[in-house]
């Protein structure tokens, strides 16, 4: 063998080992980009999927405020309505004050405080109602008034057991049922 075919053949042996140098390289590189291009596939698709899913939660979040926005302003202003009306409630009990029945009222309000707390009981009421009531109960009433809407208040002379017929406290006891009567 000579030298220049001894070289040729080390020239010629590099150079293919030089080539499939270059192609396993080539396939390497080929699968990297592929591979590399499939995980930002697989990325963006993972960050559409969570940003659609985080934008419908929020979407939800923002509906259910809103909704529930909207049965506090409905419920405020059923309240209002309602308070509006219980005070209507309590201005027609003021004018009741000054009808002919209120007398024959406050007489049956006696007759109840009587039955149910004996004969010998205190009886208080409103400042504009002393006259009357004194003519009622006679000696039973105290001057003292209660600042109420109309009706009276009974008490045992000891003081140990108290009946409030006051349109006040019959209208507080009843309100739930006259909330659930003027509620639209």
């Amino acid at each position: 063998m000579s030298l220049e075919r001894l070289v040729e053949e080390i020239r010629l042996r590099a150079e293919r080992e030089l080539e499939e140098a270059r192609l396993r390289t080539d396939g390497e590189e080929s699968a990297i980009r592929t591979e590399s291009d499939r995980r930002v596939r697989q990325l963006t698709d993972d960050g559409r999927r969570l940003a659609e899913s985080e934008a419908a939660r929020e979407r939800a979040q923002k509906v259910a405020s809103a909704k529930l926005q909207a049965r506090k302003l409905v419920y405020e202003a059923r309240e209002k309505k309602t308070g509006e009306m219980l005070d209507g409630v309590r201005e027609a009990l003021r004018d009741y004050t000054e009808s002919s029945e209120y007398p024959l009222v406050l007489k049956r309000m006696f007759s109840l405080a009587q039955e149910r707390l004996g004969k010998q009981i205190r009886v208080k009421g409103r400042e504009e109602d002393a006259s009357l009531l004194k003519g009622i109960v006679g000696k039973n009433f105290e001057s003292t008034p209660v600042p109420v809407l109309g009706g009276l208040v009974a008490e045992t002379p000891d003081g140990a057991r108290r009946l409030n017929l006051s349109f006040d406290e019959l209208l507080r006891l009843r309100e739930d049922e006259v909330r659930s009567l003027l509620a639209p």
